[in-house]
């Protein structure tokens, strides 16, 4: 009879959340056929070795497993680089990532930056222009300013307005606000492939959404389609949103 230590069955659960949480990550980007493949993999592999001790066949799937860990690395290499973002994004390392990086000042934006967008948000939101406002928070988001057109202005709600007019060149991309300041327009998001999003929400808001996945941004939605304001923050959205639980949230959020 085997006996399990207190140290045993912490490493069973450990190993057992390490699982849990790869297929979570893995059913996000649709790769979970694949993750049950190689789980039948590795269980065929050990009744081979340690249950059959089956030599021959034993010794060619190690082969298999030596090469397919650096295979797998190459293959999932967009999962492993949100596995290790959200590892470093969460909440719950807020304390950890506060100790690293004390000494440093953010700026935050204050109630004169959040007004001009929330102001731009409600005429946009009447008029039905679409919109997609990303705000930096401790991720930075050089990657994704890379994507469009640098712009460097103060926060403004005419300028706002401009760029996501209709008739603009670079309406239909992100405009990315950081350190007190509108960096970048027209950007390129990530999407998310979550099936769980609802069918009216559009192509805005999964970009939003993939965004908030991937960093711990704020993301403003305007909807072309209905007018209806959104925020997407970590990984979730907060809906139908009026200016004032606008202007309140943004001040919570960017407050943290």
């Amino acid at each position: 009879m085997v006996n399990f230590g207190l140290i045993d069955i912490i490493d069973i659960l450990s190993v057992a959340c390490l699982l849990y949480y790869i297929y979570k990550v893995m059913k996000e980007s649709s790769s979970a056929n694949i993750f049950y493949g190689i789980l039948i993999f590795v269980f065929t592999w050990l009744l081979v070795t340690q249950i059959f001790d089956m030599r021959l066949m034993g010794s060619i799937m190690d082969r298999l497993v030596n090469v397919g860990a650096l295979a797998l690395i190459v293959l999932f290499q967009e999962e492993l680089r949100h596995f290790f973002s959200e590892l470093g994004t969460s909440r719950r390392n807020n304390l950890v990532v506060r100790f690293l990086s004390r000494g440093k000042k953010t700026e935050k934006p204050h109630r004169e930056e959040i007004i001009p967008i929330v102001m731009a948000c409600l005429n946009m939101s009447k008029q039905k222009v679409g919109a997609l406002i990303v705000m930096e928070r401790g991720v930075n988001l050089g990657d994704i300013v890379r994507t469009g057109d640098v712009i460097n202005a103060d926060i403004n709600q005419r300028l706002i307005e401009n760029i996501f007019f209709k008739n603009s060149p670079l309406h239909d991309g992100a405009m990315i606000i950081s350190h007190k300041r509108i960096t970048a327009a027209g950007c390129i998001l990530p999407v998310s492939h979550d099936l769980d999003i609802p069918k009216a929400l559009g192509l805005r808001h999964r970009a939003a959404l993939g965004m908030s996945q991937k960093s711990d941004c704020v993301a403003i939605i305007v909807s072309e389609e209905t007018g209806g304001i959104s925020i997407a923050e970590n990984g979730q959205f907060h809906l139908r949103l009026t200016a004032e639980s606008l202007e309140r949230k943004l001040t919570d959020l960017l407050d943290d």
